[in-house]
């Protein structure tokens, strides 16, 4: 029944107005990049938040990077794991591949089209549409994140999450090695 909730608070949120980002970090950790934050085993925990109703949904996951290819044109493959508080579970793979210095893109089961990603001032902005299931139908949503290290060396993602162009939520993840 909370999923339940949640999902409908999500949907009852109007539908114009634009997206926003999230801001960039106050305190930051050493640079970092796509395959430094993702490479190996880590582990997180995070929430999803409406900011409408208050509703918040509690995850942790883990993760699995592996890489392949030569510099300049590598493919970062992430098995993410997720098991939320409610006991639901889920698995989801990114596959982003790299297409320039500093520029990837990025696919998920759930993605409508391409992701971008861009590393930049030790920092990456991702960015991505995705169609999130429910027993109550699929809702599309915008996604705006950025990654960050913190000052204690853990992987911090702040994202605004938009619906129809709508800044609605955020989700906050914490990953650890």
């Amino acid at each position: 029944m909370q999923r339940r909730s949640f999902l409908l608070g999500l949907s009852a949120l109007p539908l114009a107005a634009c997206a926003a980002i999230p801001a960039p970090p106050v305190e930051q950790g050493p640079p970092i990049t796509l395959v430094s934050a993702f490479q190996g085993r880590t582990t997180g925990r995070g929430h999803f938040r409406v900011w409408l109703t208050g509703d918040e949904r509690r995850f942790t996951a883990r993760l699995n990077g592996t890489v392949t290819g030569p510099d300049g044109a590598r493919t970062l493959t992430v098995v993410e794991d997720f098991l939320y508080d409610d006991g639901q579970k889920d698995r989801l793979t990114w596959v982003f591949r790299e297409t320039g210095p500093g520029r990837w893109t990025g696919k998920r089961e759930d993605t409508v089209g391409e992701a971008t990603v861009v590393e930049e001032n030790g920092q990456i902005r991702l960015s991505y549409i995705a169609d999130f299931k429910s027993s109550s139908g699929v809702n599309r949503l915008g996604f705006e994140d950025i990654l960050y290290a913190a000052p204690d060396g853990s992987i911090v993602n702040d994202a605004v999450v938009s619906k129809a162009g709508i800044a609605v939520a955020s989700v906050r993840f914490l990953i650890r090695r």
